[in-house]
């Protein structure tokens, strides 16, 4: 599989990728000592889209942070099992089955990760969702927090449970029971981005209850916070609105 050089780059621009974004974990203050994990999918023929075939890069079992380089990345298949050849610094992260599972079953997903961020986790002890009480949620998730279920670290169970909870909603993030926030993105990037985010959200709600009862957002706005968010606001969707006028400009002339 690796003698194909175009596959070859790939993981080798993963392994780059996944070692960077594992640093914004403990900058952020999301992790604490080896614990969390980040990790992103390789998709083998391009041509086809992601699919069963592809691979992620994920890091090694029990490597403190400062030591995960490009080179410690590991490379499995989406079983979750090591892919010959591109093996790092020994086994991968124990929650490999659960990013397996969920690029498995959602091909829209590039990228997975999981912390134990204090606020975050503290919702998860309580099996309670996260409510969309700031415009920052409706923008980032479109809706609350949602709350997935119970599952040990050994199977795929806890990608179950991932799957299984945002299969019904908008948020790129899911609170596992007892456990921690996972969170998902288009690319490892956008996952470890809503890893942040949930975690600040998380933190300020925890505070404005503690100051009484935060007031919740209508639905109706949630959505439009969402929708302009999503795709309006920022400089990618600005070339998008001047490629959208210049195709109206056309059609105006013809």
């Amino acid at each position: 599989m690796f003698s194909d050089p175009h596959l070859q780059d790939a993981v080798a621009r993963a392994r780059e990728s996944v070692a960077a974004l594992h640093a914004e974990l403990p900058r952020w203050d999301l992790v604490v000592w080896t614990a969390g994990n980040v990790s992103q999918r390789v998709v083998v023929d391009p041509s086809t889209g992601p699919g069963e075939h592809d691979l992620l890069v994920i890091k090694p079992s029990g490597v403190t942070y400062d030591a995960l380089t490009p080179e410690a990345m590991v490379v499995c298949d989406l079983e979750g099992n090591l892919v010959p050849g591109g093996e790092g610094a020994g086994a991968p992260s124990s929650d490999t089955a659960a990013h397996a599972y969920v690029y498995r079953s959602m091909p829209e997903v590039g990228g997975v990760v999981h912390t134990h961020s204090t606020y975050a986790t503290a919702w998860a002890a309580r099996a309670e969702e996260i409510p969309c009480v700031l415009t920052m949620m409706a923008d980032e998730f479109g809706g609350p927090i949602p709350v997935g279920p119970f599952a040990v670290i050994g199977d795929d169970s806890i990608g179950r449970g991932i799957v299984d909870t945002l299969a019904g909603s908008r948020s790129p993030a899911v609170l596992m029971r007892n456990h921690g926030p996972f969170t998902i993105g288009a690319d490892a990037k956008a996952a470890v981005k809503a890893a942040v985010m949930l975690e600040e959200v998380a933190r300020t709600v925890h505070v404005s209850r503690q100051l009484g009862e935060p007031l919740p957002i209508e639905p109706a706005a949630i959505d439009r916070l969402y929708d302009r968010y999503q795709n309006v606001y920022g400089q990618g969707a600005a070339t998008h609105r001047d490629r959208s006028d210049a195709v109206l400009t056309e059609e105006a002339r013809a």
